[in-house]
């Protein structure tokens, strides 16, 4: 069981997520807590230290989210970032307010005198601000121990408490130190051991499922043949054994031969208790003349719970549905420690949910990004080729048909997304790749083959190379390759005369087209 953790405190800052990962990076354990959390609900949790998240508001409006004021007389180490900051000062005597003209993007700060917090950082260094208020006078608890190339006070400390705000974001990468400043207040003002693991998470998991379940809840855990899934049928399989049902829907958005290479993988190489059931007629004939993505997702979200609550009435005990949600999908569907966020697309899994579902979801993977899942999938044992395998969106082909989804299109996708996958293989460039696919768009193309006119469907083709789903780079296939893959998918799928490849970066664009 994990004994201390370090309390990340989440004010709506759109980097929340990041600051818990860059905590567990270090190998030490860390949570998101909302910001109505009382310093009794956190003195639970037997907390090492507290971060206290940016946010998009200014401390003194209305209805700016505030803290239970006990936090900051809790006798742990606090660190605030931007918003964060900004509140340890306001709650303890200075000001803060807003001079009409905030800081965004790049910046240096100019260190004033030696702080733990700052130690070993160059000076000056180079870091991300994002903020339209800043501190204005800090009373006469706390010191500057930097301030940014615009005059803006950058980085405080406490003179006599371990408290210390800083107005820039050490959390992201372009803060180029901010890894730095994170060990600082880790390690040698929090004192914290690096001790949280990709094997404490398994134990820790697993317990969880055993209390959630108890000695007799059954489980059906939906499985696609991804890691995230793959993980989490691992879990439960240790978890509660054969109480744990795995089931694979195929739905007819696969790609090519998927439904035998993942019942083959997981049930004899891993050795699940899997079963598939076929509800491609289901699927197919609720999406029939479906144009709208957000629609489609919430249209397969909800035949794949329908599909499991038939598979269940078969057995009375099934309450449990399991699932391997990541917070990237959590994220993008609009989940948010302050409510609603915006949305920029409902995955099947969370925002593609009905309200009324018969199960309970257990999500034992909720909080991870997928290079940590990876990392969780090794200590597991999985195999290498399904731990490194491209994520794959449950709703499958579905999003990357635009437009109407017909057996046709369906037929030419799979066929012109394997040549493509293929090739990467062969080439050796798969797993350098962070995520790869072929999608087809709905608009046809003239084109000459054969010394006749053709008019025929475009395939798009996309790599890119992420960390965690939330930002990507196109990847740069070498020329060559991109060639071979346009000429074997012109001459040998059938209606498709053209093939363009995506440069795109996300943002602005999204990793899928959709």
């Amino acid at each position: 069981m994990i004994n201390k953790m370090i309390a990340v405190i989440d004010f709506g800052s759109q980097y929340t997520q990041l600051i818990a990962r860059r905590i567990r990076e270090q190998n030490v354990y860390s949570e998101i807590f909302p910001h109505t959390y009382t310093a009794g609900d956190l003195r639970k949790k037997n907390i090492q230290a507290i971060i206290l998240s940016g946010g998009p508001s200014s401390v003194y409006n209305a209805n700016a989210p505030q803290i239970d004021l006990d936090i900051l007389k809790l006798e742990v180490p606090i660190l605030g970032i931007c918003y964060g900051m900004q509140l340890l000062i306001k709650n303890d005597g200075g000001n803060v307010r807003n001079k009409g003209q905030g800081e965004y993007g790049f910046s240096e700060i100019n260190k004033l005198e030696d702080s733990i917090l700052l130690k070993n950082i160059t000076n000056p260094s180079k870091v991300w601000m994002s903020h339209g208020d800043e501190v204005d006078n800090l009373g006469n608890r706390y010191k500057i121990i930097a301030r940014s190339s615009n005059g803006v006070i950058a980085a405080v400390e406490h003179k006599e408490d371990t408290k210390y705000g800083v107005q820039f974001h050490p959390e992201v990468i372009h803060t180029i130190e901010g890894e730095k400043i994170i060990k600082n207040f880790l390690f040698k003002i929090a004192s914290c051991n690096p001790d949280w693991t990709a094997a404490n998470f398994i134990n820790e998991s697993i317990s969880k499922i055993q209390d959630v379940t108890g000695d007799t809840g059954r489980v059906i855990t939906g499985i696609s043949g991804g890691v995230d899934s793959s993980v989490v049928g691992t879990l439960l399989h240790r978890a509660i054994g054969e109480r744990s049902s795995c089931v694979f829907i195929d739905h007819g958005l696969l790609r090519k031969g998927e439904a035998d290479q993942v019942m083959g993988t997981l049930k004899d190489g891993l050795g699940l208790n899997i079963k598939k059931y076929d509800y491609t007629e289901n699927f197919l004939y609720s999406l029939s003349g479906v144009i709208d993505p957000e629609k489609k997702r919430k249209i397969i979200g909800e035949q794949f719970i329908r599909a499991f609550e038939k598979i269940a009435n078969k057995d009375d005990t099934a309450k449990f549905l399991a699932q391997g949600t990541l917070y990237p999908d959590v994220i993008e569907s609009g989940g948010s420690a302050l409510g609603p966020a915006v949305t920029i697309k409902s995955h099947h899994n969370v925002g593609g949910l009905p309200e009324d579902m018969d199960f309970k979801l257990i999500e034992p993977i909720r909080d991870l990004f997928k290079d940590e899942v990876r990392k969780v999938g090794e200590e597991l044992g999985l195999p290498e080729f399904v731990i490194n395998r491209h994520p794959f969106p449950g709703p499958g082909l579905a999003v990357r048909i635009l437009g109407e989804i017909t057996s046709e299109y369906i037929s030419i996708l799979q066929e012109a997304d394997d040549i493509f996958i293929n090739i990467l293989h062969e080439t050796g460039e798969y797993n350098k790749i962070w995520q790869a696919f072929a999608v087809l768009v709905p608009t046809k193309t003239v084109g000459v083959m054969g010394d006749a006119r053709t008019y025929e469907n475009l395939i798009a083709l996309r790599a890119v190379t992420s960390v965690d789903g939330m930002t990507a780079e196109y990847y740069n296939l070498p020329h060559n390759i991109l060639n071979k893959c346009a000429n074997e998918i012109i001459n040998r799928v059938r209606g498709v005369n053209r093939v363009v490849y995506d440069i795109t970066s996300k943002p602005p664009g999204t990793i899928e087209w959709e």
